[in-house]
């Protein structure tokens, strides 16, 4: 079979180069052209552009590169016309692959599927029906998406979740707490982890809030988990005058030793839960109040973290835009850290989500669908 596979960003270009693994095992005469990046590249096949010409988020941006992006259209365009493959598959990136699976739908007699659905169920609701008109089938990757896209009459698949294989499958699982501590230079204090997200922009709304409660916590730690690709000079300036420390490529092993954590918004709070490490979820937002006043405008979701919306409930505190202060950040925290039925309520919380997520596998389940699927047709 003829692959063609669309990832617009980095963490598209992991999760697509995991499934051309998985396909190519279950189909030996796979063949791949994409646009995607390094990782995709590293599988085989055709790169037609990589994802880092192709990045341009948000509104303003768009327009500032209209001309590369009406380019990088027609050129995948072109390029799946040359390639004439059995199955286009989109990763996520919305704006630019709706506008992909309506050109092949309009112009050519081929399936286009898509594999982790664009977070519609969040905002942008109306593009539920560009997906119900142009997209053959949907395999997601979190569980309360069947219901949402039930909601809509269109039949998706819950194939498990990428952050419980990276999970299962990370180095040094058998690390203990002493051998990490002498290993990473820290002391012997309980750890309180510090993820503040990967953009320089989201860490400098956050960090300096989240550092200056260190203070009040002379028993412990706090240790900030470095995102690769932000310079230290960068987090040293944040944190100047506090005693927290920061370590870089070690958030798994970071989470692992954590007694508790305070994480910015975002995939991390998820693989903060599977970890079992008790949390506080934060979001700086740039005029906190009015932005208050807007989330339930713009937001179709009652919770923002993805430990909420799997619980469907408040499991954790979620402090967000104005919210966010390092005063109720302290008070939050004090709760879990020294509450012990607020943090066995957490961590009971944590295992009926490891339990709804299911095993490993997400890659595999996926291309045992796709390949299943196309078999039988």
């Amino acid at each position: 079979m003829k692959y063609f596979i669309i990832a617009g960003e980095a963490s598209g270009d992991l999760h697509a180069s995991n499934l051309m693994r998985e396909l190519k095992a279950k189909d030996v005469n796979a063949e791949f052209c994409f646009l995607g990046g390094d990782l995709m590249q590293a599988q085989g096949g055709r790169l037609v552009k990589h994802y880092k010409d192709m990045a341009f988020m948000g509104i303003i941006m768009v327009l500032l590169n209209l001309r590369k992006v009406l380019g990088n259209l027609q050129q995948c365009r072109e390029a799946i016309v040359d390639f004439q493959p059995d199955l286009v598959i989109l990763v996520d990136y919305p704006s630019f692959n709706l506008r992909i699976a309506k050109f092949v739908k309009e112009n050519m007699n081929i399936p286009v599927y898509y594999y982790i659905s664009p977070k519609i169920w969040a905002w942008k609701e109306y593009r539920i029906k560009s997906i119900k008109k142009y997209i053959d089938k949907m395999y997601t990757i979190l569980p309360f998406e069947t219901s949402f896209y039930a909601k809509h009459n269109f039949e998706v698949q819950y194939v498990g979740n990428p952050s419980v294989d990276s999970v299962a499958n990370r180095p040094n699982q058998d690390e203990t707490f002493q051998d990490f501590i002498q290993r990473t230079n820290l002391s012997d204090k309980p750890i309180i982890a510090l993820l503040a997200g990967s953009r320089r922009q989201e860490i400098k709304g956050c960090l300096p809030k989240m550092v200056a409660i260190a203070k009040e916590y002379p028993q412990y730690q706090f240790v900030v988990a470095g995102a690769p690709g932000v310079d230290p000079d960068f987090y040293t300036e944040l944190m100047q005058g506090t005693r927290v420390k920061i370590i870089f490529g070690e958030t798994y092993n970071l989470l692992q030793q954590a007694n508790t954590a305070v994480v910015n918004s975002g995939t991390a709070t998820l693989e903060t839960a599977l970890f079992r490490v008790p949390q506080v979820v934060v979001y700086h937002l740039l005029g906190g109040f009015i932005a208050n006043i807007l989330k339930p405008i713009v937001l179709k979701v009652k919770y923002v973290s993805l430990v909420n919306l799997i619980a469907e409930k408040e499991l954790v505190r979620e402090l967000i835009a104005a919210r966010f202060t390092s005063k109720t950040l302290k008070y939050e925290l004090d709760r879990i850290l020294f509450l012990q039925t607020k943090r066995d309520e957490m961590i009971d919380g944590y295992d009926k989500i490891i339990n709804i997520l299911g095993e490993p596998g997400t890659a595999k389940h996926a291309a045992e669908a796709i390949v299943g699927s196309l078999v039988r047709k």
